[in-house]
């Protein structure tokens, strides 16, 4: 199985809240209070603890801000279209779901799963090509998201709109050209928010199979956002009114 390194407070706090069995080493050259309570996190799961000089740390990271703490893990293999099901399954009602149509930076997918997690998103779904994929930059952009929400790989995008659609999500693509409003679009119950890539937007096909178009409203001139902030303003505007229930 494929190893990579966690490099800083954040994200070894995730490998270690979330999925500690996947840690196989973990090097701190730190003594603060913060890394004290991940050592003693660490402890508990009895995973291997090497004090390391703060050069050698520097040698662990290849040039990646560590704060004094590093951990090797095995990478877990991204999730299919059969895991999508038992996610939304389990999910229910409140099912919120992010599908990226062809975003290729690795930094803007880390971003958007960054703020999937934070607004208690269950999944996050990209298509297997012509996508940027899980990789040690979007795990560090993600700062600790990538293991706290699921990003499912897909064959085909349009296809598993439809598929889901058919299980009772209703899936909202986000278009600048949009005759309705974020804001006055119901995002309640299983949904699932999907936006297009950094140069065309979503493709003819993933606007065709989506239920409905909404778009930000913009003032000053502004066309449009970059995904991973779009993003984040359709899952917290999806968040705000499912609180408001």
């Amino acid at each position: 199985m494929k190893r990579e390194r966690a490099c800083g407070i954040n994200a070894v706090d995730a490998l270690l809240t979330h999925q500690p069995e996947r840690i196989i080493q973990l090097w701190s050259a730190g003594s603060g209070p913060r890394i004290q309570a991940l050592l003693e996190k660490a402890a508990r799961h009895a995973i291997s603890i090497q004090q390391a000089q703060p050069a050698a740390l520097d040698r662990l990271a290849e040039g990646e801000t560590h704060q004094g703490i590093v951990a090797e893990f095995r990478v877990a293999e991204p999730l299919q279209e059969a895991d999508l099901d038992e996610i939304v399954e389990h999910a229910g009602a409140d099912a919120l779901l992010l599908l990226l149509d062809q975003v290729q930076d690795p930094h803007n997918l880390g971003a958007c799963m960054r703020s999937a997690a934070a607004a208690g998103a269950h999944a996050v779904v990209i298509p297997r090509d012509r996508a940027a994929g899980m990789t040690p930059t979007v795990r560090r952009t993600a700062a600790g998201a990538a293991e706290i929400v699921s990003l499912v790989e897909v064959a085909n995008l349009a296809r598993t709109i439809q598929h889901l659609r058919k299980s009772g999500v209703w899936c909202i693509g986000l278009a600048g050209e949009a005759d309705t409003s974020l804001y006055s679009t119901d995002l309640t119950g299983p949904l699932a928010l999907v936006l297009g890539g950094e140069e065309h937007g979503l493709r003819s096909l993933t606007r065709k199979r989506c239920d409905a178009l909404a778009r930000i409203p913009m003032r000053g001139g502004t066309e449009s956002l970059n995904v991973s902030v779009a993003s984040g303003i359709a899952l917290f505007e999806a968040t705000r009114q499912r609180s408001s229930r």
